[in-house]
């Protein structure tokens, strides 16, 4: 456990494209099987595997997706499917899911008595304690067998700092137990 870098895995990058001509609605649920849903559009996509979203001003917005590229295709297919251009797309980033799983269990009973009040609180629905990690602008979550998820991260980058960090303070605190 001590030092060294922790593996994490994007689960989900979420990009949103936005093109010259904005996506009409009536055409994406006639033309390409769309289904209209509080106000956007939804069109799941096979290949590639993706879910899209079409927002109010006709941006595309791509879930599903672990790459920008394959979100950018999955963007291109449903525009070309339509029968319209996909130049001059543009991307814009959003946050990415991260998960990352420390190499001990966790006493999850600890955490909130060592470190400072507000940073975390047990979320008993999941079974798991939310840290607020201010010093990385991430919020972790995490379980007992030591999984993390991270949904609010800009980058993965960001989040394998995080990991670093974090594994040290719950080394040095006593956090980590050794797995039965």
């Amino acid at each position: 456990m001590a030092g060294g870098s922790i593996d994490v895995r994007v689960e989900n990058q979420l990009v949103r494209f936005v093109s010259p001509t904005p996506i009409d609605h009536d055409r994406v649920i006639n033309e390409v099987g769309g289904q209209r849903n509080s106000g956007v559009v939804i069109k799941a996509m096979e290949r590639p595997r993706a879910t899209l979203v079409i927002d109010k001003e006709g941006r595309i917005v791509v879930h599903g997706t672990h790459r920008v590229e394959a979100a950018r295709a999955a963007a291109k297919e449903l525009l070309l499917r339509m029968g319209m251009d996909d130049s001059g797309l543009v991307a814009e980033m959003g946050p990415v899911v991260v998960s990352f799983q420390f190499e001990k269990d966790v006493n999850l009973e600890a955490i909130p008595a060592s470190l400072p009040s507000g940073t975390t609180e047990f979320d008993q629905r999941l079974g798991c304690t939310t840290l607020t990690d201010t010093r990385h602008s991430l919020t972790v979550q995490i379980w007992p067998n030591g999984k993390c998820i991270v949904s609010d991260a800009r980058h993965p980058n960001m989040v394998a700092m995080a990991a670093v960090y974090w594994k040290g303070v719950f080394q040095n605190r006593g956090f980590f137990v050794d797995r039965i």
